[in-house]
């Protein structure tokens, strides 16, 4: 019995010392906050211990996630908006937001030991370091590359890349959330082709598309324009709430002045909307196709009709070129964020802030392109060539919209779409259309967006 009550001291014991080893991470009182175990509240005796092993395994654990994350450079995703609670049961059930957890709590720099650089990197560093610095003469003493200069080297890169790497889980994480042309979402789009009617139309005869609405279809190009547009709105609208929440993501952009944003989203909705529906372009026989997020696709004739042959060829030539690149997901997400902040809209307040934040973004792309492709160099270049082809639509864009301000009234435009391309704004101010203009968004929002 006297064995037996050893054997039962001894579980007791390592059951305690196992316990206390496993509540490295604890929580903050009142919220579900994590935080490191620099300051716990009380300890036990054994992890007191200067020589105890058992304080540290999980840390070590955590550690080791962490620096595998970022040497095998692992990309991870979040299923519930980057939202999970990451605690000791279940840090492993969302990895995304459990590495997000150890930039938070600063493993970045506090967390993750430094010491652990290869060391046939280190030797080379000591023999380097031996030779005399360029630009030495006589007989001064020669300059050595201290340990701590080449630690205080490695800690500046690994703080750059880390940087990097999470402005890259940001917009990953923000396109799989707000985009509906992922990769995913568009594998199982059921595509039908768009119908339209005049009946549609909220013409200037009346409000309600009654029985005095004509025929229900088209007798003039001009009835066939307007009937496009209406079509054409109606399935883009969904997208500038999804383009809106995407630019909040942004790292950066909520930094800016208000001002500066909403020309930012304005301004830059088209081109974004162009990178993301790319994905939904077919060229080819018998059709070339433009399909939507719902699955409604238009075909070239029809976009031809609502533009022009020239805009519709240099958006198919764009979407062509586009394509070609074959980037994934994280890579369509990281250059949107580059089209979304460009410092070449009028208007702007502080156009330096928005440049270096465009200069981050392109970092993250060329070095996530460079993962992903390793053998194609040059595909964050050819990419990044196409922002002057995307900026040149937009503003081909913008002069489309000209002639649809004036008949804005003839339609029922949804109100985020009017709003965007600042149609009712726009109008020519006679007398009629400006009493017609506060009207216009309560109209507006009686029917469904």
């Amino acid at each position: 019995s006297e064995a037996e009550s050893s054997r039962i001291r001894a579980h007791v014991v390592f059951s305690t010392r196992s316990a206390s080893a496993t509540d490295v991470f604890r929580r903050r009182k009142g919220d579900n906050e994590l935080c490191p175990v620099d300051s716990p509240p009380r300890r036990s005796a054994a992890a007191q211990e200067p020589n105890n092993s058992f304080g540290t395994p999980l840390k070590t654990r955590f550690d080791g996630f962490f620096r595998r994350s970022i040497q095998k450079q692992i990309e991870y995703r979040c299923l519930r908006d980057g939202k999970c609670l990451v605690i000791r049961l279940n840090r492993n059930r969302c990895q995304y937001c459990r590495f997000k957890k150890c930039l938070a709590v600063g493993m970045s720099r506090d967390s993750v030991r430094y010491g652990r650089v290869p060391k046939r990197s280190r030797e080379r560093g000591s023999s380097s370091g031996a030779a005399p610095l360029s630009g030495d003469e006589g007989g001064g003493v020669a300059s050595l590359g201290s340990p701590g200069q080449e630690e205080q080297c490695a800690r500046d890169l690994e703080t750059q890349q880390l940087a990097m790497y999470d402005i890259i889980l940001t917009i990953s994480q923000a396109h799989h959330a707000h985009c509906a042309y992922t990769e995913e979402k568009t594998r199982s789009l059921a595509r039908r082709p768009a119908i339209f009617s005049l009946e549609e139309l909220g013409g200037s005869g009346g409000g309600g598309g009654g029985a005095e609405g004509g025929p229900s279809l088209p007798d003039s190009p001009e009835q066939s324009k307007l009937g496009l547009w209406q079509q054409f709105a109606t399935l883009v609208t969904p997208s500038v709430q999804r383009v809106v929440e995407f630019a909040k993501r942004v790292p950066g952009f909520l930094e800016l002045v208000q001002d500066d944003q909403l020309i930012l989203i304005k301004a830059g909705f088209f081109e974004v909307w162009l990178v993301h529906v790319s994905r939904g372009v077919l060229v080819g026989a018998p059709h070339d196709t433009l399909t939507f997020s719902d699955g409604t696709y238009l075909i070239r004739q029809q976009l031809e009709l609502m533009f022009d042959h020239e805009f519709v060829s240099a958006m198919f030539n764009f979407f062509v070129a586009f394509n070609n690149l074959q980037l994934n997901d994280t890579e369509i997400g990281l250059f949107s964020a580059v089209v979304l902040l460009t410092n070449e809209r009028s208007g702007l307040y502080d156009s330096k802030a928005i440049s270096l934040g465009q200069g981050r973004l392109c970092e993250a792309l060329r070095l996530q392109a460079g993962r992903n492709h390793p053998g194609d160099v040059g595909l964050p270049n050819r990419a990044l060539c196409l922002l002057g082809p995307l900026r040149a639509l937009g503003l081909a864009h913008a002069r489309h919209l000209a002639w649809l301000r004036p008949h804005w009234h003839s339609l029922r435009l949804p109100p985020l779409f009017a709003e965007i391309f600042d149609i009712p704004a726009a109008t020519p101010p006679n007398a009629q259309q400006v009493a017609e203009v506060p009207e216009a968004p309560a109209s507006s929002t009686a029917a469904p967006s």
